[in-house]
């Protein structure tokens, strides 16, 4: 049987909630007793609720009257202009049902099912909702005004809205570029076309999206788990509409086309707020445009979450001991760096220590973290904000990223003045970091002593656990598995169903290397020695390479050969 979440977590009561939210409305002082007795009056008349009475008698605004029926239920607001609604949620309760008990289904992920409604103690609504969704389904109401409501209902119910339906709608009609403004309605076919292909890609996991125009179409790529996967093709006269409206919802020159730009905007979907981030580059054949879409919701992971096994999570552990120094994630663009890092700062984050932040850009916000967001050109840039944020007593600062000899030397200076430091750097591995470092100017007796660690890593897709099956390895693959070939283990190799999308893989897991920076270390980089022979002391003490974290997810079954075999270089071992 579903459960349902009434207000305050409450699944009684609600005739009396009901009743003491005039009493509620006269504390905060925002009706009086007798606007109160003469809304009364008129609901035994209309047989209306009592908040949409209060409105209609102009006694209290439907927005006031909105955020205190949520304040009273503990529960979200809902506002339809900033929110992606799912039309196949939407589907499952009938349109009669959604008007007559004044709700909107939103979307239903991991059990959860989000419903908007004028009335969160409408319990007759909620338990209605019982016959529509599947048994043990979580019902969390967001509170939305009786007009917004009765709008997103009528344009979530009488409009097409899937990405096919609507295409076909475009094709047979006269397209008004010119009404395309960000207020535009959902009577606007292209406003609901990129609406549902951002929601397409976010219910498909995407973390980027790609529109390429050609010469002749439009081809729509989206990132999902690390990899490019093609979605679909559009004929090339959909491009100049959808690119505007993009690029309207971005607050991004519409006229400019010869150079690139960037920008972003926001939507909620369920619960939860969707970041999307917008960049422009003129190509041959018109604008590509590429969306990187930040899931707040899934990016504050823990460290266990991201795929760290135990050694790495207990070294890593001991060296965030140290009071002052450097760590540094390094890997390749996508490689999960700065997702890494939010875990680490959530992770060593207490009341007892102010870290703040240097980044270009803010991806996701970081409770009790103070991020500043640098905007080069301006009075916040990396150089003016590190001397600002010595003024503002920091203990623990994270600098967004190393990209030139000022960030490098910002970053050692705080360094040596008693800050613990986290940054990214893009280099290889964690070896490859320090000659990395070098060429951007910092001097090698500098470095040496103000380095906790230097992590690398990679990202590999999870193996799905519904249809994965599982091979004995071939000589070659023990060779570099460094297992005995005369008693292959078993490798796990994707299959594909319904719960990967076909694919063989659901999620993604880090490959992770650690390199502890000790006084022997220290010594290494200040001699400048060679690769092999920082190589040799850091596994004296124990390092375990990239290789060797990914070669235990393949022997665990969590990762096939085949991806290890493409985010890391297995070369050296054949």
């Amino acid at each position: 049987m579903a459960t349902v979440e009434t207000p305050n977590g409450q699944t009684d009561g609600a005739d009396k909630q009901k009743q003491r939210i005039g009493d509620t409305l006269i504390a905060h002082g925002l009706i009086t007793p007798d606007q109160l007795e003469v809304a009364l009056h008129e609901k035994k008349r209309s047989n209306k609720m009592l908040g949409d009475v209060l409105a209609e008698l102009g006694f209290i605004s439907e927005d006031t009257l909105t955020a205190v029926l949520a304040e009273r239920a503990g529960a979200e607001t809902f506002d339809p202009r900033t929110a992606l609604i799912d039309p196949e949620v939407v589907s499952i309760v009938p349109k009669e049902v959604a008007i007559e008990h004044h709700l909107l289904p939103l979307s239903m992920t991991d059990g959860t099912f989000t419903v908007a409604m004028a009335d969160p103690y409408d319990i007759v609504a909620l338990d209605l909702l019982r016959r529509y969704i599947p048994r043990n389904t979580r019902v969390v109401p967001q509170v939305c005004s009786s007009a917004d409501l009765v709008e997103a209902i009528d344009r979530s119910y009488g409009y097409e809205m899937s990405i096919d339906g609507i295409l076909r709608e475009i094709d047979t009609g006269e397209i008004d570029v010119s009404s395309l403004s960000m207020d535009a309605g959902y009577t606007h076919p292209v406003v609901r076309l990129v609406d549902a292909l951002l929601l397409d890609a976010i219910k498909l996991g995407a973390s980027d999206i790609h529109f390429e125009p050609e010469e002749h179409y439009l081809r729509l790529r989206y990132r999902i788990d690390g990899v490019m996967t093609q979605i679909r093709t559009f004929h090339q006269d959909h491009w100049p509409f959808l690119s505007q409206r993009l690029k309207i919802m971005s607050d991004i020159n519409i006229a400019d086309k010869l150079n690139p730009q960037d920008g972003r905007f926001a939507f909620h979907i369920g619960g939860h707020e969707i970041d999307f981030r917008v960049s422009t580059w003129p190509v041959v054949d018109g604008e590509n445009i590429v969306l990187r879409v930040l899931d707040k919701s899934r990016a504050l992971l823990s460290l266990e979450d991201l795929g760290f096994n135990e050694r790495n999570l207990d070294l890593l552990n001991r060296l965030l001991q140290r009071p002052e120094g450097i760590v540094i994630v390094t890997g390749p663009t996508g490689s999960g760096k700065s997702t890494t890092i939010y875990a680490i700062l959530s992770h060593i984050s207490t009341i007892e220590r102010n870290i703040m932040t240097l980044e270009d850009p803010v991806e996701y916000d970081v409770p009790l973290i103070r991020q500043a967001q640098i905007r080069e050109g301006t009075g916040v840039s990396f150089e003016a904000g590190e001397r600002a944020l010595l003024r503002q007593d920091p203990d623990i600062w994270f600098i967004g990223e190393i990209r030139d000899v000022s960030t490098a030397r910002m970053a050692l200076r705080a360094a040596t003045t008693g800050h613990q430091v986290y940054t990214t750097l893009h280099a290889n591995d964690s070896l490859g970091a320090i000659p990395r470092l070098i060429d951007l100017g910092l001097k090698p007796e500098l470095m040496a002593g103000n380095i906790i660690a230097i992590q690398a890593q990679r990202l590999m897709r999870k193996l799905c656990t519904k249809c994965k099956k599982d091979r004995p390895a071939s000589a070659s693959e023990c060779q570099i598995l460094g297992v005995d070939p005369e008693s292959p283990p078993p490798i796990w190799e994707p299959v594909g169903c319904s719960e990967c999308r076909e694919t063989g893989y659901k999620g993604r897991t880090a490959v992770v290397e650690i390199l502890p920076v000790d006084e022997e270390i220290d010594e290494l980089i200040a001699t400048q020695s060679t690769r092999a022979k920082l190589k040799a002391g850091a596994e004296k003490k124990g390092f375990v390479p990239m290789i060797d974290d990914g070669i235990e997810k393949v022997l665990a079954g969590l990762a096939s050969f085949e991806d290890l075999r493409r985010v890391v270089d297995l070369t050296a071992r054949l």
